[in-house]
């Protein structure tokens, strides 16, 4: 099978009305003041009006479109694009009247064009390019002369034929470069966010601590008080009251609360360290593998241990759950039927290595590998890449190092300064 990656194609964010009615009303006076300054400053005899019928036209437009729908109304690519296409076809019809590509302003067929690369899809900006090129083939040909006096200026057909076509190349190409950086902004703008909201779902949990030492210390009063009250009644109800069972099992049971309490909110050292909180690098990667689970049928995760001496300790940080968790899950998602996790440290990097038996990435894929929005492999076009970059976000927020390559497969390799991984390391030498 050949490798290849896809692009994903992103949601166009709604465009404002108020911006486009804006350009409009923008483009409706600069049209009426050009032509008015020509036909009575200049004194050059304009078809005047066909001109103003032409602008009125686009006011009128204008017009309705604020009298039917609030300014503050966002438009989809759809209708964004009926509105480009009006005022492309209304800006021709205009330079038709005034000399065609002879006129100096034929340059401003590039303006719907323009904006449609900038806000809308791909799909709008190739509309918009392909009807600019239509209309100054047409203008080429078809349109009333300049108003010159008191010879009509006639330019030769070489000369008309140079700027179709470099109206033609500057449409095509400026069109497709604006779209290109408009296109990847949106894209990193969005990978951004995902990666942020990744990074916050995981820190979620780990601010459950911080909550629930703050309602230990809040249910601390009112539980002291039940505890009093309990003591009292059991010292003034007799042992042979049908009540004094009652009262002894609520004093057990609030005392009960106050421990787990006192315990929860008690910092770690005092409570001899949260369960978990720290576990050894071959028994961190093995619980990650388990939460991670992509449930690929046939496709087994194996652990190979680089056994040695003093074995990291790992704190279970959410970038590195999740960074790692992504990029296991990709490897069993593209493996055939085995990925290794393979691990090794020393006193100074600790370095995990994932490899599957799957296709491996293609060479387009590794040069651009980490950017948002590329499939990593090829027989599974569905995938688009935004698991990646999210993965290599965050494992890099934890100080990690990241490459990838082909070996027999894929393979991510994965290394870490043990300084900055392993909670049990000693403090570093000041010293050269």
């Amino acid at each position: 099978m050949t490798d290849t990656y896809f692009e994903r194609r992103l949601p166009v964010l709604p465009v404002r009305l108020r911006t486009l009615l804006l350009i409009r009303w923008i483009a409706a006076a600069g049209q009426l003041a050009t032509v008015l300054v020509v036909h009575f400053g200049l004194g050059y005899e304009l078809p005047l009006t066909y001109c103003l019928s032409a602008i009125t036209v686009l006011v009128i437009s204008n017009l309705v479109m604020t009298a039917m729908r609030s300014g503050g109304a966002r438009l989809g690519d759809g209708q964004a694009l009926t509105l480009l296409v009006f005022d492309a076809l209304q800006l021709s019809s205009l330079l038709y009247l005034t000399g065609g590509l002879d006129n100096p302003f034929a340059i401003l067929i590039l303006a719907p064009v323009l904006v449609s690369a900038t806000i809308l899809s791909r799909r709008a900006t190739i509309t918009l390019t392909a009807l600019a090129v239509l209309s100054i083939t047409v203008l080429a040909y078809f349109h009333f002369p300049l108003p010159w006096s008191p010879d009509r200026l006639v330019l030769p057909l070489p000369y008309v034929l140079g700027i179709w076509t470099a109206l033609a190349v500057a449409t095509v190409f400026i069109s497709a470069y604006v779209w290109a950086v408009a296109d990847e902004a949106r894209h990193m703008s969005e990978a951004l966010s995902e990666t942020q909201a990744a990074l916050a779902r995981a820190q979620g949990l780990a601010a459950l601590d911080g909550l629930a030492a703050a309602a230990a210390h809040e249910l601390g009063t009112p539980l002291a008080t039940i505890a009093v009250v309990s003591n009292e009644l059991s010292r003034e109800i007799p042992a042979d009251s049908p009540l004094a069972e009652d009262v002894q099992l609520l004093l057990s049971q609030s005392e009960r609360c106050r421990d787990i309490l006192a315990d929860i909110a008690a910092e770690p050292e005092e409570r001899g360290g949260m369960p978990f909180e720290a576990l050894p690098l071959s028994v961190f990667l093995q619980g990650v593998i388990d939460d991670t689970a992509s449930g690929v049928a046939d496709v087994r995760v194996e652990i190979d241990l680089d056994a040695g001496e003093d074995e990291p300790n790992v704190g279970q940080r959410p970038e590195i759950l999740r960074g790692l968790g992504n990029l296991i899950q990709n490897a069993e998602q593209f493996a055939r039927s085995r990925v290794v996790v393979s691990v090794g440290w020393d006193a100074q990097n600790v370095r995990i290595r994932i490899r599957d038996d799957g296709p491996g990435f293609s060479a387009g894929v590794l040069a651009v590998i980490g950017e948002p929005y590329i499939s990593t492999r090829a027989e599974r076009g569905d995938h688009m890449g935004l698991g990646i970059f999210i993965a290599q976000s965050l494992l890099e927020r934890s100080g990690a190092t990241l490459s990838f390559r082909n070996r027999g497969g894929g393979v991510v390799a994965i290394s870490w300064p043990r300084s900055m991984l392993d909670l049990t390391a000693d403090e570093p030498e000041t010293g050269h």
